[in-house]
C-alpha cells in the first residue's frame, strides 16, 4: 500500500515537472527554429531612434575587374577602396568601419592605419593574402554604420574593426518620440535582441516595445549625412540641450550593441576602437552658460575672468585662482575649464590638467570629440558582450611625457599623424595575434618599418599638398566657417540667441 502511494506521488511530481518543462522546451524549440530560418534577426528597420529615406549599397560589383569597389556615388564621403571577387582561398579579409579617422583624414587611405596594417600583416605572415578594406565615411555616425556592417557581413569577412564615437552630434535629429531613451538599453530592446522569437512576434504585431517609443514618429534622415557644420555660421545652431544629449548617448550605445550582435550572429570577430581626442591643444569649439546667470553673478564671473587674463603673463597661480572663482559661478562653461587645465599643465600638474581638460571637452557645446559619456557607453557594451577594445587615447598618449594628447600626436582635434596611424596598426596586429588570427614570423617589425618607409616615399608631393589643403578646410569647418548656406536658414529651430555665449578660437 505504501509503495503504491509512493509511486503515485512520484508520478504526480513527474507530471508537475513535465508540465512546467514543456513550455520551456516548446519556447526553446521555437527559438531554435527562428535562428535556423533567420526569423526575427536584427533588421535596419529595428532602429527605434531614426529611419532613412533609403539605404544604398556601399560597394558595387565590377565583373571585368573581378572586384567589389566602393560605388562612385558614395565617393564624396568614402575614399576609393576594393576587395577581390571571389575571395582568395588563402585570403584574410578585414573591414574597418568608422568615420574620418578610419579614412585617414585630412589625408586619405594611403596613410590611414588600414594601409599600414595591411603592409604589416604582409610582413608578419607573408603566406596569406591580406585584404584590409577601408569603410571610413566622413561625418558618419554610428547609426549610419549599421547598414554598412550589414552589407559587408555578406562578403565573407574574417574580422570587423569598428571605430566610432566622434560624429554622434553632427546631424540634426530629435528624440521626442522616445519617452525614456535609456529604457531601451535595459528593457524591451535588450530583450528583443536576446530572443529572436520575441522580435518575430513584435514585428507581426507591429507594435513598439513596452510603449516606450512611437516608430511612426521617428525622424527620417537623408541617404547621406547632412552635418550641421556643413552650413555657414553653424556654431549658432549648437546650444545646451540635456534632453538631446541623453538621446544621442542612448542611441550610440544601442547602435554599438547592435553592431556587436550582428557580428556575433554572423560568427565574425569584432574589435572595438575607442577614438582619441586632442585634450592639450584644442580649446572647446563653443562655450555657453547652460543656465543664465543673474546680473550680479555675471558681473563677478566676468571680473574673475578678466583678472585671470591680466595675470596670465606674470602670475599663473593668481590666474588659476581667478579662473577657479569663475568656475564656481558656472562649472559648465567649457572655455574656463579649458583655461584651468592649461594653467595646471603649465604649473607642472598633468593629472590635474587632464581632469580639467577632459571636463572642458565634455562641456563643449559643439561636441566634435567623443565625450566621456559616449566612452562609458562603448565600454559598457564591450564589458557586456566580451568584445575587445583598443583604446587609442591610452595608446597614443602613453609615450608622451605628461600623458596628454596634443598637437604633437594629432594634426587637429581628433586625427592622428602618420606615426599615430602606424602605432594604431601595430596595436591591431597585436590584438589579432592574441586572438590567434595571425602568427607573426621573426623579424616582421624590422621588415615592416622598411616597407612603411618605402610606401611613404612612393607618395607624390600632390598627395601631401591635398592633405594640407584639406586640413585647412577641416579647421574652418570645425569652427563653423563652412561655405554652405546659412545654418539659420537650414535649421531655424536650432538657431536662436543665447545669453552669454562664446565661440572659442
Amino acid at each position: 500500500m505504501q509503495d503504491s502511494r509512493d509511486r503515485s506521488r512520484r508520478r504526480n511530481w513527474l507530471f508537475r515537472v513535465a508540465a512546467m518543462a514543456i513550455p520551456f522546451l516548446l519556447f526553446a524549440g521555437f527559438e531554435g527554429v527562428c535562428h535556423v530560418a533567420g526569423w526575427g534577426a536584427p533588421q535596419l528597420a529595428d532602429d527605434p531612434f531614426v529611419g532613412f529615406t533609403a539605404v544604398h549599397p556601399l560597394f558595387e560589383h565590377r565583373p571585368l575587374e573581378r572586384r567589389w569597389r566602393i560605388a562612385p556615388a558614395r565617393r564624396p564621403f568614402f575614399a576609393d577602396d576594393s576587395f577581390a571577387d571571389p575571395k582568395p582561398a588563402d585570403g584574410f579579409r578585414i573591414f574597418c568601419l568608422g568615420g574620418s579617422t578610419v579614412q585617414g583624414r585630412p589625408w586619405s587611405v594611403p596613410t590611414a592605419f588600414t594601409t599600414w596594417l595591411r603592409l604589416a600583416l604582409q610582413q608578419a605572415e607573408p603566406t596569406r593574402q591580406w585584404e584590409v578594406v577601408n569603410c571610413g565615411g566622413v561625418s558618419y555616425a554610428s547609426y549610419r554604420l549599421v547598414p554598412i556592417l550589414t552589407e559587408v557581413l555578406r562578403h565573407q569577412p574574417d574580422l570587423i574593426i569598428l571605430c566610432t564615437g566622434h560624429n554622434e552630434f553632427l546631424e540634426d535629429r530629435t528624440y521626442a518620440h522616445i519617452k525614456e531613451p535609456h529604457r531601451l538599453l535595459t528593457e524591451g530592446y535588450d530583450f528583443a535582441r536576446e530572443w529572436r522569437s520575441y522580435q518575430l512576434v513584435r514585428r507581426l504585431m507591429n507594435g513598439p516595445a513596452n510603449g516606450a517609443i512611437d516608430l511612426e514618429q521617428r525622424p527620417i534622415l537623408s541617404i547621406e549625412t547632412d552635418p550641421i557644420l556643413d552650413y555657414h555660421d553653424s556654431l549658432a545652431a549648437y546650444h545646451w540641450d540635456d534632453g538631446w544629449q541623453a538621446g544621442v548617448e542612448a542611441h550610440f550605445e544601442f547602435n554599438v550593441a547592435r553592431m556587436v550582435e550582428l557580428a556575433n550572429d554572423a560568427e565574425v570577430p569584432l574589435v572595438l576602437m575607442r577614438p582619441c581626442s586632442n585634450l592639450a591643444d584644442c580649446p572647446p569649439f563653443k562655450s555657453e552658460h547652460p543656465e543664465p546667470l543673474t546680473a550680479e553673478q555675471l558681473a563677478r564671473w566676468e571680473s574673475a575672468r578678466s583678472a585671470a587674463l591680466a595675470a596670465v603673463s606674470t602670475d599663473l597661480t593668481e590666474t588659476l585662482r581667478q579662473l577657479t572663482i569663475a568656475a564656481a559661478f558656472d562649472p559648465y562653461y567649457a572655455g574656463v575649464l579649458y583655461d584651468i587645465g592649461k594653467c595646471e599643465q603649465a604649473l607642472g600638474r598633468p593629472a590635474e590638467a587632464r581632469r580639467w581638460l577632459v571636463r572642458a571637452r565634455d562641456c563643449d557645446v559643439c561636441p566634435l570629440r567623443m565625450t566621456s559619456s559616449l566612452e562609458a557607453a562603448l565600454d559598457r557594451v564591450a564589458e557586456r558582450t566580451g568584445t575587445p577594445v583598443i583604446d587609442l587615447q591610452s595608446l597614443l598618449e602613453a609615450p608622451t611625457p605628461e600623458r596628454l594628447l596634443g598637437a604633437a600626436q594629432l594634426v587637429d582635434h581628433i586625427h592622428p599623424t602618420f606615426e599615430g596611424h602606424q602605432a594604431v596598426s601595430k596595436a591591431v596586429l597585436r590584438a589579432m595575434e592574441q586572438a590567434g588570427l595571425v602568427t607573426p614570423t621573426d623579424g616582421w617589425e624590422t621588415r615592416t618599418e622598411e616597407v612603411w618607409r618605402n610606401h611613404l616615399a612612393s607618395l607624390d608631393i600632390h598627395y601631401f599638398a591635398r592633405g594640407r589643403r584639406q586640413l585647412d578646410s577641416l579647421r574652418g569647418w570645425a569652427a563653423g566657417r563652412a561655405d554652405g548656406p546659412p545654418a539659420a536658414e537650414r535649421f531655424p529651430w536650432r538657431v536662436f540667441p543665447a545669453p552669454t555665449e562664446s565661440a572659442e578660437p
